[in-house]
């Protein structure tokens, strides 16, 4: 399937809502119709989206399943705004969607948004290996209270980065409920492949990992001024910290950040892809394969977190 390379390509190849059910029609049966009811293949169409099975008569949804089921939106609105989502370099704001996309109310493009940050997480995702530097980050603002590892009113996040020679590779970030061993290493074996070899600085609750089947390399920070015994990661957070400040105003509350770390992770480990159009393509599969969400649902979700 070949990507649209450009603004130009995007709408002549997604610019009718007939082109649009064919791409979702494609990703949802890619080897052809298959009947949810009975598993036959044969079908005739009775209206737009509505396909019945020839054996078992049974009506299948197109959208039925996927994010759009049941939006008053057309497809070509959420193609458009996913299309817009991914080729921001920075991210969006939900201000900034509602203006671009002409949507009625702050609500839908909130709540767009936050479904789209769902849908960057693949499951079954890749997991770092070769070496892996971890490390903890706090994210919050200005809290009076204890400094270091047990700073008070802050939100804590384990962050890995995998080292690609003496480059960045890909990182992964995730909010955890302290800095004790247990939640470190749990931090680690979902997402650093056993046999890599771990890098962190002397903190002991990373001592563990080693029973995990992973290899342990601890970096001591030296005498010499300016150095750094973890700079790969270090130099991911910093960045974190001023994409959240830019893009999301130093947004901080644990249920809005998990989403937010999620979304800067994707586009992290996307950030030397040159086509756009393969992004899209991405979050497209990911929206016909993970199902609707609807906003009580993303409400009730924030409100446990």
């Amino acid at each position: 399937m070949r990507y649209p390379l450009n603004q130009m390509e995007f709408e002549k190849k997604y610019g009718t809502e007939d082109a649009c059910r064919e791409l979702i029609k494609q990703l949802k049966w890619p080897e052809g119709f298959v009947c949810s009811n009975c598993g036959g293949n044969t079908y005739w169409v009775q209206t737009r989206g509505r396909y019945t099975c020839r054996g078992c008569r049974y009506q299948n949804y197109l959208l039925s399943g996927t994010l759009f089921y049941r939006s008053s939106k057309s497809l070509m609105t959420w193609f458009r705004a996913i299309w817009w989502v991914v080729g921001q370099k920075n991210g969006v704001s939900a201000l900034g969607l509602q203006r671009i996309m002409g949507l009625g109310s702050y609500r839908t493009a909130w709540a767009w948004l936050h479904k789209f940050r769902r849908l960057m997480v693949i499951p079954g995702r890749e997991l770092l290996s070769g070496e892996v530097e971890v490390d903890e980050t706090f994210i919050g603002g200005h809290h009076e209270g204890k400094r270091g590892r047990g700073a008070l009113g802050k939100i804590l996040v384990a962050v890995a980065v995998e080292l690609s020679g003496k480059k960045v590779g890909r990182i992964r970030l995730n909010i955890i409920p302290d800095a004790s061993s247990e939640s470190l290493t749990k931090f680690i074996t979902n997402n650093v492949e056993k046999g890599s070899t771990i890098i962190t600085d002397g903190w002991p609750s990373y001592s563990q990992v080693t029973k995990k089947g992973y290899a342990h390399l601890i970096q001591k920070q030296s005498a010499s001024v300016g150095d750094d015994p973890l700079p790969h990661i270090h130099m991911t957070a910093s960045l974190l910290k001023r994409w959240l400040l830019g893009t999301h105003h130093g947004a901080t509350k644990p249920s809005y950040l998990a989403y937010y770390l999620d979304e800067y992770t994707f586009r992290f480990n996307r950030r030397k892809s040159k086509s756009r159009g393969l992004l899209f393509m991405r979050i497209l599969e990911q929206a016909v394969l993970q199902g609707p969400t609807y906003y009580k649902k993303i409400i009730s979700q924030l409100e446990e977190a």
